[in-house]
Order: structure tokens, then C-alpha cells, then sequence
């Protein structure tokens, strides 16, 4: 008799969980590393439900969430209009970008023989990506950074093979400071690249500047971070070299235009002589009314705990937290989620 009731037990325990309901989502690398402790936190406080997301770029996420093939989708771009209006009429509701974190994108490097921190003018990363500087100890590199020794060496570039929410602001940055770089290339998830070798997401961009030598990229600041990557200050509008810092993220939403009803808005190449030129908020894209209701009724409440307990959590991984006035129009705006 024991027997029999020590097996019942370990049948129980294996038992998957009654009821659970499992959210599926797709998209932007750039704040994997927050929603992956978002979703791991939320699923401890409700254990019949799981968030299921995969990083497969903001291409990706905006994609999906148009198609109806996921829950949720996530981007660092806002939608388009032409998107949002594609979007409404395959799913006949309305998809909302709501902010989730602040980030940076940093020009991460691999320059053999280089310790010190380099630093960048707007120009010299305009000319690297456009392939008019193509090596280390170009005038336009060696000018601003006295002291340091750049080897003669080849710069090589890489970019995102992906559509990528990284890009976008990355290029977006580059077109606010170079009309080089706006008429020849422009900004978007995805463009023609005139120079450079490709990488799948931000750790691929990120695995590819370890491996080479020489090499320059563009990778979200939590992935420089935790890939223990070199990474540059950039010269900011205020003509400051600026490094990546949650307090020049921070600085650079505070200074940045007021941010309209419906969250989309850039904030790279912000004025302010504490502002990191590069940052950016990012997005989730959420269905006003989802295909079933109960899953509408868990986004909602996942988004007003990642409001507020959830930015608690932003710091640890480089994030940082939404300003308070946009916490407050958020949750309005999460209201409108069935």
C-alpha cells in the first residue's frame, strides 16, 4: 500500500500544471535579456502561464504579430503607418506599441593592441559604415583620440544580416548625422549595406567581433557587457564624447521630443550634453483585442506588472527604466488590451 502511494505521488508531481496557457512571442533581440527575466519572474508569480518568446529580430516580430502567427510581437522601430494599417486590416484590431525599456546600441570593436577607450565622431562611423574609412589609423579615427596607437590594419565592418530593430536605430542615428549616410543608405530594419560581413542577431554580430580581428559592429550595450567586448564613446550634439551609461540613456529621453499618444517616437542623436547619442526605447506590439480573451486578459496584466515591478529588474542588465510620465500613459493605454 505505501508503494502504490509513494508512485501516486510521483505520478502527481510530473503532472504538467492545470490549466496552463502559454503565450507565444516574437522579435527584437535587442531586449532579449530583459524578457527573458521578465517572462522567467512572471511565470514564478503565475505558474499556469508561460511566456514562449523567440529572438529572431524585429523584422520578425513585426512580421508575426501582422500575420496573427503569434501572441505578441517586439520591435526596437516602431511600427510604420503603412504596418499598423497593413496589421488592422489582416486582424481587423488595432496593434499597439508599447514601450517596454530604454537601451543603447554601442560601436563595439576588436582592435589588436588597443586597450584605451576609443572614441567617435559622428563622422568617422558614417565613413566606416560607408566603407570611405577603411583602416584603423585613418586621420579621422587617430585625430580624436591623442595618445592612443592604431594599428595600420584593415578596418573590417559588421553589420545585421536580419531584419533588425538594432538597425534601425543604429541607421536612424546615422541618418540624423550624415547626409551621406541619409541619401545613399538611409535608415530602416534593413538596408544595402555598402561594406561589411553579416551576423544573425545581436549575439551574432557580437560572436563575429570576438572572432575577428580588426573588427567594428553595432551591438545593444547589455551584449558588449556580457560578451566582455570593448565598445567606444561617441561625440554627442552637444559636441561631448559620451559613453554608454543608463544615466546618458536616461539623459537622452529626458531631452528628447515629447513622447506622442501613441509611443513612437526616436530619441538618437537627442540634444543635451548628458545624452548618449545612440539610445533608444524599444516595443512590444500588442493586438487591442486578442483572438482569445483570456490571453488578452494575461498581456494586460503582464504589461502593467512590467511597468512597474518590472523595471525594477532594468538596471541589472543595462537597461533602463521608462521615465514615470511614460509609465503613467502606458497604463491608459493598457487599458484599451482585451
Amino acid at each position: 500500500m505505501r508503494k502504490l502511494t509513494l508512485l501516486l505521488l510521483c505520478a502527481f508531481v510530473t503532472l504538467p500544471v492545470v490549466g496552463q496557457t502559454t503565450l507565444n512571442g516574437a522579435g527584437a533581440t535587442f531586449p532579449n535579456p530583459i524578457y527573458s527575466k521578465w517572462f522567467s519572474e512572471y511565470h514564478k508569480l503565475h505558474p499556469d502561464i508561460q511566456m514562449n518568446y523567440q529572438s529572431l529580430g524585429s523584422g520578425a516580430g513585426i512580421h508575426q504579430v501582422t500575420e496573427g502567427t503569434v501572441d505578441f510581437g517586439a520591435s526596437d522601430m516602431p511600427m510604420t503607418d503603412g504596418q499598423l494599417a497593413e496589421a488592422q486590416t489582416k486582424r481587423n484590431t488595432r496593434i499597439l506599441n508599447i514601450p517596454t525599456v530604454l537601451g543603447a546600441v554601442v560601436p563595439a570593436y576588436n582592435i589588436p593592441g588597443v586597450s584605451a577607450e576609443v572614441k567617435f565622431t559622428p563622422d568617422a562611423l558614417a565613413g566606416i559604415f560607408l566603407g570611405t574609412i577603411t583602416k584603423w589609423n585613418d586621420k579621422a579615427i587617430t585625430s580624436v583620440n591623442p595618445g592612443v596607437t592604431f594599428p595600420d590594419k584593415p578596418i573590417v565592418v559588421v553589420h545585421r544580416s536580419d531584419g533588425s530593430g538594432t538597425t534601425f536605430i543604429w541607421t536612424d542615428y546615422l541618418s540624423k548625422v550624415s547626409a551621406d549616410w541619409k541619401s545613399k543608405v538611409g535608415s530602416n530594419t534593413s538596408v544595402q549595406w555598402p561594406i561589411g560581413l553579416g551576423g544573425k542577431g545581436n549575439e551574432g554580430v557580437a560572436g563575429s567581433i570576438r572572432q575577428l580581428s580588426g573588427a567594428i559592429g553595432y551591438i545593444e550595450l547589455i551584449y558588449a557587457v556580457q560578451n566582455n567586448i570593448e565598445y567606444g564613446s561617441v561625440r554627442n550634439a552637444a559636441g561631448v564624447f559620451a559613453k554608454a551609461s543608463l544615466q546618458g540613456v536616461t539623459a537622452a529621453a529626458a531631452s528628447a521630443p515629447k513622447m506622442p499618444a501613441d509611443f513612437r517616437v526616436s530619441i538618437t542623436d537627442a540634444p543635451g550634453k548628458d545624452a548618449y547619442p545612440i539610445s533608444s526605447f524599444t516595443w512590444l506590439l500588442i493586438p487591442e483585442q486578442s483572438k482569445d480573451a483570456a490571453k488578452g486578459k494575461i498581456l494586460a496584466d503582464f504589461l502593467n506588472w512590467m511597468a512597474t515591478d518590472g523595471q525594477k529588474m532594468t538596471a541589472a542588465l543595462s537597461y533602463a527604466p521608462l521615465p514615470d510620465g511614460v509609465v503613467q500613459k502606458e497604463k491608459e493605454a493598457i487599458k484599451l488590451v482585451k
